[in-house]
């Protein structure tokens, strides 16, 4: 299917929140700046006692694409992007991306991204569509993965596969769409919500294939409070969306939105 060009992205403003990541800012800030050199990068540091804020503002000093702001504590992975949107925002950026600091989502496959966007409103780097993989994840690791995905694709009715990825861009226009003020979601629930609200307004959504590679370096933010966030709320969603799809039918019809998957292109 052929989308729609959307107008050509001028600023964007890559966000890139940490928690004691000091062993991993610097190289991927690195990877991210070669990777794009035209873009800005957003340190969103949750006061890491590792240091972490500090080296921040050390690559900042040394380089005026790269920015940080230093929020007060830990308080999820959602708040901390929410900040950073707001701050792309107030300085009249086209689009943002989320990228993990820890080298999970590779800066190298930014350009594809960014290219993706277009012809969409929102992009998502997906391992679990064709072309797509993950590196260096024991078993049960894959397997919460793709039954997560799988509940919420099925709980919610959409035809995302890859509602939980981190690995985004969203037009600025987009996100002006989606209500972020009413966001409360934390940790990994918070994609699947922004992925939810982008196809309940009508947005484009495009998933690419990326892959994935486990970290190496310090230990994963998951824990099992994220966990039990993520199956209540998309459960509550998609009960509410089934009941609000029930009377729609009966009385003014239904509301549609619109998926699309982008296969990988063997031949480049």
């Amino acid at each position: 299917m052929t989308l729609p060009d959307r107008p050509a992205l001028q600023r964007v403003c890559i966000c890139v929140p940490t928690y004691n990541e000091a062993d991993n800012l610097e190289p991927i800030v690195v990877r991210i700046r070669a990777a794009v050199p035209g873009a800005h990068l957003l340190v969103l540091d949750d006061n890491s006692p590792d240091g972490t804020g500090a080296i921040a503002d050390r690559l900042a000093a040394a380089d005026p694409h790269v920015h940080v702001l230093h929020r007060r504590g830990k308080e999820g992975l959602g708040p901390a992007y929410l900040a950073g949107f707001a701050w792309a925002r107030e300085r009249g950026y086209d689009a943002v991306v989320e990228i993990d600091a820890d080298g999970s989502h590779q800066p190298e496959q930014l350009p594809a991204l960014l290219a993706a966007a277009d012809h969409a409103d929102v992009v998502i780097g997906s391992r679990w569509v064709p072309g797509g993989s993950v590196h260096n994840w024991p078993a049960h690791r894959r397997a919460l993965s793709v039954g997560a995905n799988t509940y919420a694709r099925l709980a919610l009715g959409i035809g995302v596969r890859d509602a939980t990825a981190g690995f985004r861009v969203y037009r600025m226009s987009a996100l002006e769409q989606m209500d972020l003020s009413e966001v409360a979601s934390q940790g990994y629930c918070f994609q699947v919500d922004l992925t939810l609200r982008a196809l309940d307004r009508g947005l484009t959504v495009v998933e690419i294939p990326i892959g994935f590679v486990e970290r190496e370096v310090g230990t994963s933010k998951m824990d099992d409070s994220i966990v039990r966030e993520a199956a209540l709320k998309v459960g509550v969603w998609g009960f509410r969306r089934r009941s609000r799809a029930l009377r729609e039918r009966l009385g003014s019809g239904q509301r549609s939105s619109r998926w699309h998957h982008l296969e990988e292109n063997r031949d480049t």
